[in-house]
């Protein structure tokens, strides 16, 4: 029986690198998967999922209007797919977790969605509260904040460094621009 997977982590957790070790285990099996990632997120080549250690591999990009479900039935009816694997789901709208459930339940495929559980303000994402809500399964990948203990949260930074408490909840970056923390460094950064 198929299972809505969600692994969750702060930045720079593996993430990525586990979704492509993933797929190609599957691969590996002789079975098809399909990747998805986040349109938005264009940070390396788009429709692409890269990973910090240098592997990646062709995705196809979603977006807010993406019906998941009628894209994924469409390509599960051409080749039998093994498992879909979603890099960056914060970005899933809850429609789009809904629609993975359906996939999950009515076409028996496994889904293993990967992504960030909070932004830079302490937040969840619309995309993780619905996936820690609907999951079967939740993975933690763990990180490590400067002080050694478990990073949690994460911090925005601006262009010299200092932690950004305002703005819009999605800003596309990196490693430049984001750092991964402990709660109690979050709660100092944003304190100020």
């Amino acid at each position: 029986m198929a299972k809505l997977y969600y692994y969750y982590s702060a930045m720079n957790a593996g993430k990525s690198t586990a979704l492509l070790q993933s797929a190609h285990n599957y691969r590996e099996r002789g079975m098809k998967v399909q990747l998805f990632t986040a349109a938005i997120d264009d940070r390396y080549v788009s429709g692409t999922i890269s990973s910090r250690i240098g592997i990646s591999a062709e995705a196809t990009t979603f977006n807010s209007n993406t019906d998941m479900y009628t894209l994924i039935r469409e390509e599960h009816k051409n080749s039998t797919l093994g498992c879909i694997l979603i890099d960056e789901s914060q970005f899933l709208t809850k429609d789009q977790v809904e629609q993975l459930c359906d996939v999950v339940d009515e076409l028996d495929i496994p889904v293993l969605a990967f992504g960030i559980r909070t932004d830079f303000q302490g937040e969840l994402f619309e995309g993780s509260q619905a996936l820690l809500a609907w999951a079967d399964k939740l993975i933690e990948l763990k990180t490590v904040c400067h002080c050694g203990s478990k990073a949690t949260m994460v911090v925005r930074l601006d262009i010299n460094g200092v932690p950004v408490k305002e703005g819009a909840q999605v800003e596309i970056g990196g490693n430049d621009r984001y750092l991964s923390v402990c709660r109690k460094h979050f709660r100092e950064a944003v304190r100020g």
